[in-house]
């Protein structure tokens, strides 16, 4: 059975986020850090080599294989930031139309800038996030 290429590093999450090219992207990182630690309790942990993850829940396919995948998490990419909501985004209709300028994927909340968006919606949405996995959570 393969494994998931994505796994939890030991390399630095300040490291990495430090060595984002564009500036500003740098900054809504770190930001982004800074908020997902205070919502979640846990230490960023940078899986693969751009995911900064907090915390760790079990997923399970139909097949019965099972994994494990950061809590809420984010990525400084090239051209968006992008935020990791594991169970979707259907039942936050209410603070995604107060967010600011997104746009979202399954599980991805792609935002081109934070100060596009309102940091206490972001911060509930991940609080509620957070939440709605704590079930799934994996204790170390």
């Amino acid at each position: 059975m393969a494994e998931a290429k994505t796994r939890p590093t030991k390399a630095s999450v300040a490291a990495f986020l430090a060595a984002v090219p564009d500036e500003q992207r740098r900054k809504d990182g770190q930001a982004v850090a800074k908020l997902l630690r205070e919502v979640t309790g846990e230490k960023p942990v940078l899986w693969g080599s751009n995911i900064v993850g907090f915390g760790t829940y079990v997923y399970r396919y139909a097949d019965g294989r099972e994994g494990e995948w950061p809590i809420v998490g984010f990525s400084p990419r090239k051209s968006e930031l992008v935020v990791y909501v594991m169970p979707g985004f259907e039942r936050y209709a209410d603070l995604l139309a107060r967010l600011g300028k997104h746009r979202t994927g399954k599980s991805c909340l792609y935002l081109k800038k934070l100060a596009d968006v309102d940091l206490a919606v972001l911060k509930e949405i991940v609080s509620r996030s957070v939440a709605a996995m704590e079930k799934k959570r994996v204790r170390k």
